[in-house]
């Protein structure tokens, strides 16, 4: 009986999550806008104005609150596993951190078109990303993938986007970003397997 390969890079972005909220949670609280904006969190005028690019990659690994972790985690989890036995370590990352930093950057963009500027932290973007690459996935397969489905798929999209519109204190710009930006990728980076066999992931 062979083993079923591990979704390592999907486990160790967690992990990581977690550390770094429990070290930001012992030294202050992960509540207070301002000490995020002091950690890493993003904001327009301190990227454009104060060169301070690394708040685009930073604000991927902070959340305000246990509730906002939680709920990144497991979307994390349950699509990252997936996509990553699918494509692969190395485009799993790509596909996530390009993704992230693509929707911080439609945001970032979108606010200054609109004057609006607020502090924002989050792997919601990134995980929209591998979100808009498992459509591509599915579709690329024929609209199946083991359990999921490309109409599955786009349901979740549908009911996330509407989650996120119908919720105060969204980045739904960023998911958007995220989103766009991870289904490109796919296209570009994803190859279908030619054997028909495949592992699939258990939750």
């Amino acid at each position: 009986m062979r083993k079923m390969p591990e979704a390592v890079c999907t486990v160790s972005l967690i992990i990581v999550n977690v550390v770094v909220f429990l070290i930001m949670t012992i030294f202050g609280n992960t509540e207070d806008t301002m000490y995020m904006l002091e950690h890493g969190a993003m904001y327009g005028p301190y990227v454009t104005e104060g060169h301070e690019y690394y708040r685009l990659v930073t604000c991927i690994f902070l959340h305000f609150g246990i509730e906002h972790l939680v709920n990144n985690m497991v979307l994390l989890g349950a699509l990252g596993w997936n996509l990553e036995l699918e494509t692969g370590k190395i485009r799993f990352l790509i596909i996530y951190f390009v993704s992230g930093i693509g929707g911080n950057i439609f945001s970032l963009f979108w606010d200054q078109m609109h004057g609006q500027f607020a502090v924002s932290a989050g792997a919601s973007g990134a995980i929209y990303g591998l979100m808009g690459a498992l459509v591509y996935v599915v579709i690329a397969n024929r609209g199946r993938l083991g359990r999921l489905s490309s109409r599955g798929m786009l349901f979740m999209v549908a009911l996330s986007f509407y989650f996120g519109f119908t919720s105060s204190g969204v980045d739904n710009t960023a998911h958007i970003g995220g989103l766009v930006c991870g289904f490109l990728l796919a296209v570009i980076l994803y190859r279908r397997k030619k054997n028909e066999f495949r592992w699939e992931g258990r939750r």
